[in-house]
């Protein structure tokens, strides 16, 4: 008997956890489905997208790297969300259509939620990078009413990205360089101020450069937050926890991105709390 299936698809794809996540939600809840891996070249997302759509077990997709903003000419319509950020990382089929959505800022967010939901006299985020993951997570931060420094090795990149997602937003942009080096600006009292430091590129993932980030440039009682699974601790993320700071790893963002898309493709809402846990576990195994 065939079964319900979704995917994760991309180029390279063997790295991707999203089949382990899923995967464990599927055996936890006892649904007789599965979630699998496809290898999709570019020039093959076409063809890829249009015999999916003829699948009647095909339940959709989770898009990675890098076809995020190429797929959007390819399906019928795009979700508010996905639409404002420009970029989807979720297709589901919905009466006839491919849908577009983009779970990556309320994954991004997820983790960050019982510090968004409390009252600040101000909220700055220094977001670190311009590349694809960068535009979830500023759309995101600009929703929750941070004001943002966008960080890139192109300023140019960083006002456009800025001026793109919200372009109402009193947001700063800065050279990635301008971070990497000490800094002896005074802050001012941060009482009351809720401040992210955010690593949104591939810097420090293995085999890729190191992020170079001096701590003079946190503000007391700043949260760091690396997207970055591989390693999970990040030199950026030892670095914070030895200067004091809390620290979110990129797991937290996977799993709450994970979550949303879940239930679009299954039709249930996946264990957390305590199960998190034991999926950690297995994701580090």
């Amino acid at each position: 008997m065939n079964v319900p299936y979704a995917e994760v698809i991309g180029d390279p794809i063997i790295q991707s956890k999203s089949p382990v996540i899923h995967g464990f939600w599927l055996e936890q809840l006892g649904i007789a489905g599965d979630y699998r891996r496809a290898h999709v070249k570019a020039d093959g997302l076409a063809d890829y997208l249009a015999a999916r759509r003829a699948d009647p077990d095909w339940r959709g997709c989770n898009v990675t790297m890098p076809h995020k903003q190429a797929v959007i000419a390819l399906i019928d319509r795009l979700d508010p969300l996905a639409a404002r950020i420009g970029a989807v990382n979720t297709i589901i089929p919905e009466n006839g259509e491919l849908v577009g959505y983009n779970t990556d800022a309320p994954g991004f967010l997820e983790p960050l939620r019982p510090l968004l939901d409390q009252t600040h006299y101000f909220r700055m985020a220094r977001v670190l990078g311009t590349g694809g993951a960068a535009r979830a997570i500023i759309a995101a931060l600009a929703g929750e009413g941070m004001v943002i420094v966008a960080a890139g090795r192109n300023v140019e990149k960083a006002r456009a990205l800025l001026d793109e997602l919200d372009p109402a937003g009193e947001h700063h942009v800065a050279s990635l360089d301008h971070f990497a080096d000490a800094t002896d600006f005074d802050f001012d009292d941060r009482e009351g101020c809720l401040d992210l430091v955010v690593n949104a590129s591939s810097l420090g993932m293995s085999g890729q450069p190191p992020l170079a980030f001096d701590m003079t440039h946190a503000p007391p009682g700043s949260v760091f937050y690396d997207i970055v699974t591989s390693p999970l601790e990040t030199n950026f993320l030892n670095a914070a926890k030895a200067a004091g700071f809390r620290t979110v790893d990129g797991l937290a963002m996977l799993i709450g991105q994970a979550d949303h898309a879940f239930r679009r493709f299954f039709g249930a809402v996946p264990p957390r709390g305590e199960a998190d846990v034991n999926l950690r576990a297995r994701l580090l195994a």
